[in-house]
């Protein structure tokens, strides 16, 4: 294997005996001039293949400890989900990590989505990121609002690695989203009359909603289950709500060329329902 550039003292950038690049990770192989050759392959603990060069400057921030803590984790998370990652997240998952505990230890709290919400639609990453921050808290001595779970959680979907057509889907709708917000928001304002103030939490966790709704989209995902008996329900109780999301149904059939499910419809009742009530009222 042969160093071509040094990254900082532990890490470099290397090519392997099949002419890929990588960065290989070793007890001071960036400390040698480069280029040079690595004889001994044993000098090298970890390698990680099609990173980004642009994230790379996160080495040298990152310290190794949480590096190292996010790798078994990344590690732990590819055995446990049914798709593959995209590998950069070894290092944006550090990042957000290492931001996780910085601000424990400062005593900065940042309102996150409610994990018991992202457990609803994303089970598997929900557990993951609830023992993520168990582990964080033993190992780096810190005190996490539990909420930081679905933080890492969305980390990993948002990671989940995907083909070209449908990275382009994602990239397009993305792209949209912005015209796609404000366009369910005014169907609300329009049909119950009251105008959505754009600053509130409950209003944030709609647009992170809307969000991960696109990326299903993209990727030719639905939420489906068993709650139909809760969804005519909370047809009943909120009728001005249901009949707005209906016209969602039919702005998505338009637009994306979907149908919503009714658990889709299900959540976006509850998230509606949430913009519309004012406080103090």
């Amino acid at each position: 294997m042969q160093v071509i550039k040094k990254i900082n003292n532990n890490f470099a950038i290397c090519v392997d005996g099949e002419g890929n690049e990588l960065i290989a990770f070793g007890k001071g192989i960036g400390f040698p001039k480069v280029p040079y050759e690595i004889e001994d392959l044993s000098v090298i603990n970890r390698t990680f293949y099609d990173i980004d060069q642009k994230y790379l400057e996160l080495l040298n921030e990152l310290p190794e400890k949480v590096f190292h803590f996010t790798v078994k984790f990344i590690d732990i998370a590819k055995n446990e989900l049914d798709y593959e990652l995209n590998p950069n997240l070894v290092l944006t998952m550090a990042d957000h990590i290492n931001f996780c505990i910085q601000r424990a230890k400062k005593n900065i709290y940042v309102q996150m989505p409610l994990i018991y919400e992202i457990e609803n639609t994303f089970p598997k990453e929900a557990k993951l990121g609830k023992y993520a921050v168990k582990q964080m808290e033993r190992r780096f001595a810190v005190r996490l609002n539990q909420n930081e779970a679905s933080g890492i959680a969305m980390n990993l979907v948002n990671a989940r690695y995907n083909t070209k057509s449908q990275k382009d889907e994602v990239d397009k709708l993305e792209m949209e989203y912005d015209d796609i917000l404000e366009d369910t928001i005014s169907i609300v304002e329009n049909e119950i009359g009251i105008l959505i103030e754009r600053d509130s939490f409950n209003f944030a966790r709609y647009t992170s909603h809307l969000m991960y709704l696109l990326k299903r989209i993209a990727n030719h995902q639905t939420l489906d289950s068993d709650n139909g008996i809760m969804y005519q329900s909370m047809r009943e109780e909120f009728p001005e709500i249901a009949a707005c999301v209906d016209l969602f149904d039919q702005y998505f059939r338009r637009k994306c060329k979907i149908k919503l499910s009714d658990e889709e419809k299900l959540y976006l009742i509850l998230h509606i329902n949430r913009i519309c009530v004012r406080e103090g009222l």
